[in-house]
């Protein structure tokens, strides 16, 4: 008879392994050297775009900001330095959430950036 070395503990791993892999195409979700390479792919990418996701929410706050800038005749750089200058310390999803919702207060921040840079 042929002695089992980590029967259960090893198919336990392979489920959750499997369950992870749950919609993936073909192979990749069928066969077990597959799913595991597949997975520690996903893995890695998870990690490095979790990163990412930083950076581009912040560069679409920066796009934002600079779009209702100019529209108020200052530039983005010109607006961040007065803002900066006048000692107010929003971060750049506030100011681009005040952009979208509520132009009142953004007018009056480009107002007082300007003010502070003269």
């Amino acid at each position: 008879m042929v002695r089992v070395t980590i029967g259960a503990p090893r198919r336990q791993k392979k489920n959750r392994y499997f369950k992870q892999a749950k919609g993936f195409w073909g192979g990749r979700s069928r066969l077990w050297r597959t799913v595991r390479e597949t997975l520690i792919r996903a893995w890695a990418f998870s990690t490095r775009d979790r990163r990412a996701k930083k950076r581009v929410f912040r560069r679409l706050w920066i796009i934002r900001i600079n779009a209702a800038a100019r529209m108020r005749g200052v530039s983005y750089s010109q607006f961040i330095d007065g803002l900066k200058k006048a000692k107010i310390d929003l971060d750049r999803k506030q100011l681009s959430e005040l952009a979208i919702h509520d132009p009142k207060a953004f007018d009056a921040l480009v107002n007082e950036a300007r003010a502070a840079r003269k």
